[in-house]
């Protein structure tokens, strides 16, 4: 078995739960609050119409959802998996929705965890309150979107919230020992490895279980897509992309947990860049550079 630099995922879930773990994808018929006006109308600017989920039959229920997953093919590719909520805000609805729609996909034994992608500012006390009453059955992963720690950015970006608005929702994730995983995007616009560093320094003032290291692409019917075709937005480099992220994996806490280090841009949107789309060709990349230049997670950590 190849050997990472970094704590990947995958090792990480066969030791967590002594077997391969997969991820069930779910779209739980969520809105966002960047969406629908009480935040904006616009969404981020990076942000497609599916809101991350393009790759997700949303025309069913969740428990079709996941009835239909166990009857495909990928369910006999491991025996323990994790009910994933991941377009749009999956927190955004009344605790009584919140709590039928996280039962909808437990209706299997073999689900281990329930992992939930959300909005700092759609965190609050009572939210945590009923995702740790889950953690009596499984699991529990809660997603926060960071993107980056510069305000100008977000603004830029239209994050929608400012990172006080983040850092107290993980104060409220730690209160009630709901592990985190916090997302952040390398090559954001007008963002160089200055405010990279800046980010990573953040992150490590604070109390976090796992991370996403995304890309940031462009992809069709999208604010970014305009500033990329009005030659106002340039997309970063795959030599740049993974000096980057390893500038980030050697940084960061060494317990923490990489859940990704490249995001995923649906092929039939994707505008740029073309490198997006060999995922293989980026992971492979990033290890690469690691090993070659004696890398490893956490080994410039400074804890603060």
């Amino acid at each position: 078995m190849e050997k990472y630099n970094y704590n990947k995922l995958n090792e990480y879930l066969k030791n967590r739960y002594g077997e391969k773990t997969l991820k069930i994808c779910l779209d739980g018929g969520f809105s966002c609050p960047n969406r629908d006006g009480k935040v904006s109308t616009g969404g981020c600017i990076f942000c497609s119409g599916k809101g991350s989920g393009e790759h997700i039959n949303s025309d069913i229920s969740i428990e079709n959802q996941v009835k239909n997953y166990f009857s495909s093919y990928k369910a006999k590719r491991a025996n323990k998996f994790i009910a994933y909520f991941q377009n749009f805000t999956n927190t955004y609805d009344s605790i009584e929705n919140l709590e039928k729609k996280y039962n909808e996909a437990l209706i299997d034994d073999r689900i281990v965890c329930l992992s939930v992608a959300t909005r700092p500012d759609c965190v609050n006390e009572d939210i945590c309150r009923l995702l740790a009453k889950f953690k009596k059955r499984v699991d529990v992963w809660v997603e926060l979107g960071l993107q980056t720690s510069n305000d100008n950015t977000g603004k830029l970006i239209n994050r929608g919230y400012d990172t006080y608005i983040f850092k107290s929702a993980l104060e409220l994730l730690n209160k009630y020992q709901l592990e985190a995983i916090v997302h952040i995007m390398i090559g954001l616009p007008n963002e160089s490895l200055d405010e990279l560093k800046d980010t990573v320094i953040f992150l490590n003032s604070q109390n976090y279980q796992g991370i996403k290291i995304h890309s940031t692409y462009v992809v069709k019917g999208t604010k970014l897509e305009e500033l990329y075709n009005q030659g106002k937005y340039n997309s970063i480099e795959l030599k740049d992309y993974i000096e980057n992220a390893c500038y980030v994996i050697t940084h960061i806490n060494p317990k923490v947990i990489v859940h990704k280090i490249s995001g995923d841009a649906p092929k039939n949107l994707l505008v740029a860049p073309e490198w997006n789309l060999h995922k293989k060709l980026i992971l492979n990349g990033i290890n690469r550079y690691l090993k070659e230049n004696n890398l490893h997670q956490g080994m410039y950590y400074k804890e603060i």
